[in-house]
C-alpha cells in the first residue's frame, strides 16, 4: 500500500509543479494530494514537501487557515472564465452551459470566500 501512496504523491507533485506554469491546471489541490500521499508513504518526502520554499507555503496556508493567495484566486478565476468561454464557443447545449455555469459559479464563490494567504 505504501507504493500506491508514494506513486500518488509523486504523480500529484508532478501535476502541481506543472500547474505553476500552466494556467488551467490547479497547483494547490495537487500539492495537498501529494502531501496526503507522502504522509502515508514517506515521512522524509512529506517533510521535504512541507519545508520546500516553493511548495510549502501554499500547503501550510491551506492547512492552518484554509487560506488561498490572491494571485491564485485571480488565476483560478481566469481559468474558470476561460473554460466557460470555450464551452460557449463550441456551441454546447444550453442546458449543459447552464449546469456548467452553476458549478463554476459555486467553485468561484467557494474560492473567493476563503481567507487570503
Amino acid at each position: 500500500m505504501r507504493a500506491f501512496w508514494l506513486t500518488l504523491g509523486l504523480a500529484a507533485l508532478a501535476l502541481g509543479a506543472v500547474g505553476i506554469f500552466v494556467p488551467f491546471l490547479p497547483t494547490v489541490p495537487f500539492l495537498l494530494l501529494s502531501a496526503f500521499g507522502f504522509a502515508r508513504s514517506s515521512e522524509r518526502l512529506h517533510h521535504r514537501l512541507l519545508s520546500s520554499r516553493v511548495f510549502g507555503p501554499p500547503i501550510s496556508a491551506w492547512r492552518e487557515r484554509g487560506a488561498i493567495g490572491r494571485r491564485a484566486k485571480f488565476a483560478a478565476t481566469v481559468s474558470i472564465l476561460a473554460s466557460f468561454a470555450v464551452s460557449s464557443a463550441f456551441g454546447l447545449d444550453p442546458r449543459l452551459i447552464m449546469i456548467q455555469a452553476a458549478i463554476l459559479g459555486l467553485a468561484a464563490f467557494f474560492l473567493w470566500t476563503r481567507p487570503e494567504a
